[in-house]
């Protein structure tokens, strides 16, 4: 059997493999400006740096329970976490824009399985009442990741240069899969295990459709464009078809019994909306502090660590109270303070101070923190350990799509409500009030051109805050509508939370003694 050592070294390697992943899909984002510079990139081209990795690994993570399920989850972890590690040197190596995409495009599909992996062999490496403490631990790591990219891309980018950005991978990478090889027992892999491929390509061209259809959206103005109308289309035709296809053949890509899991259902609803305020947040804030406030990129990696901070210390809590608290009322609590942090962001102004700024993000952090880690146990509480590797997969899959759709819209809604807001404001700006007369009559030096100009760029910006905090108003609303669906969930009996491992934590008992 495992001893407590060997399980905290196991829990160790696990949430390495889970940071050095999530860290990956903001941690580019800082260095963006100087990748294009660097390779000679146009505006539009360099967004496929991002999009790549995100599609890639989006379709990558539908067939991770299958292969799991088929050739061991160790293995199948150990196997991913080199390969992404190699493509992570490939990255910083590459000469060119298409080479770079190509390996982003790698990096995407073997780091697709280091997050369910990790978390469905953290679940059966721990016994069933220690679920809540394994989450806690895994969750940092899941949910700090995103949080600290961008302040360690930023720092990486402006010391050394944007190559370190995937160049910090390597001997993170390596550690972890020497350590995950001499310390993980092997997990059962059931040769007999059958791939509905049918099924998969479905899943793949909806899946893989949808990203790109958000990631490009904005670019091409939406549904004016023909390829947006194209993988619309294709994304429903594609689901539509898998949909079907899973509900008359015999063995579906996905198991139908998940979807009859109350408790599994709901926990995707709210995971959803727990992925667009993650990374939906961390992406409006750079652009207002930097293109709004003036601040460098270094400064503003610094004030949004904290929210990072606040996640540490609520995982860290809600990992402890859990045996003692109703999960459920955690993540009611987590989400007011999601609500009111969003509030609070909802009212800054461009004069704004950076306290308030720190403060709002670390009461965010403490929310997702409160919520994230009773979410991931309670979201599997009643499924059994055999549907542990395709629920995982589907777990984080659709916390990727949320952060997908969230950055997609409240980016589509900045851009268009800029727009509108800036259209109503410049009304005001007419030679009958008495503000703007007042102004132009001030001996400011300038010509009248540039005074005009002024005015202008100063209505812009106020109507670029405008759209922001409508954005984050959403938000919040966002997350008090999905609140009371916690008070649904189903719990296990009482005496299943204190019972000894499952089957599956037994087989890797036995494995590793």
């Amino acid at each position: 059997m495992m001893s407590e050592g060997q399980r905290r070294l196991v829990t160790v390697a696990l949430m390495a493999a889970t940071i050095m992943q999530t860290l990956d899909t903001t941690i580019a984002n800082v260095a963006l400006p100087h990748i294009q510079g660097s390779l000679s990139a146009a505006q539009d081209q360099i967004a496929w740096v991002l999009t790549s990795y995100i599609v890639a690994s989006a379709i990558a993570t539908a067939p991770i329970g299958f292969m799991a399920q088929r050739y061991g989850g160790k293995w199948v972890l150990v196997a991913s976490v080199l390969g992404f590690t190699i493509a992570s040197g490939l990255c910083g190596l590459a000469a060119t824009l298409e080479q770079l995409v190509v390996f982003r495009i790698l990096q995407g599909i073997f780091g697709a399985a280091l997050v369910p992996l990790t978390q469905s062999i953290l679940l059966d490496t721990y016994p069933r009442h220690q679920h809540g403490s394994a989450m806690a631990l895994w969750g940092m790591g899941v949910m700090i990741g995103p949080i600290l990219g961008p302040t360690l891309g930023g720092w990486l980018t402006e010391s050394y240069s944007w190559r370190w950005v995937f160049y910090i991978n390597l001997p993170i990478g390596v550690l972890t899969a020497l350590a995950l090889v001499a310390i993980l027992p092997a997990t059962p892999a059931q040769r007999s295990a059958r791939l509905d491929v049918l099924g998969f390509v479905l899943l793949s061209v909806a899946i893989g459709s949808l990203q790109l259809m958000l990631d490009r959206g904005q670019t091409l103005d939406w549904f004016d464009s023909t390829e947006i109308v194209v993988e619309t289309g294709l994304a429903a035709l594609a689901l539509y078809l898998f949909i079907v296809h899973s509900l008359t053949t015999r063995q579906p890509f996905l198991p139908l019994r998940l979807f009859a899991d109350r408790s599994f259902m709901l926990g995707l609803v709210m995971i959803g909306v727990v992925g667009i305020v993650l990374l939906a947040t961390s992406a409006l804030l750079p652009p207002f502090l930097q293109n709004l406030k003036g601040y460098p990129v270094l400064l503003i990696g610094l004030m949004l660590a904290p929210r990072g901070v606040g996640t540490m210390i609520a995982m860290n809590l809600s990992g402890r109270l859990m045996p003692v608290v109703d999960p459920r009322l955690l993540i009611l609590t987590g989400a007011i303070l999601i609500a009111a942090s969003l509030e609070w962001m909802a009212n800054f102004s461009l004069d704004v101070q950076s306290h308030s700024i720190v403060l709002s993000g670390m009461l965010q952090g403490l929310g997702l923190g409160l919520v994230f880690v009773p979410l991931s146990t309670l979201a599997f509480e009643t499924l059994p350990a055999a549907d542990r590797g395709h629920a995982t997969a589907l777990f984080s899959l659709i916390r990727n799509i949320g952060s997908s759709v969230g950055i997609a819209l409240c980016f589509a809604y900045l851009t268009r409500g800029t727009q509108i807001e800036h259209a109503h404001l410049v009304e005001h700006v007419n030679p009958f009030n008495p503000a703007v007369i007042q102004y132009l009559s001030a001996d400011t030096g300038l010509p009248r051109a540039a005074t005009l100009a002024l005015i202008d760029g100063e209505v812009q910006r106020q109507a670029g805050l405008l759209a922001l905090l409508a954005d984050f108003r959403f938000m919040a609303i966002a997350v008090l509508l999905s609140a009371p669906l916690v008070l649904l969930f189903r719990r296990a009996p009482r005496g299943a939370l204190a019972s000894p491992p499952d089957r599956a934590t037994a087989a890797l008992a036995e494995d590793g003694g």
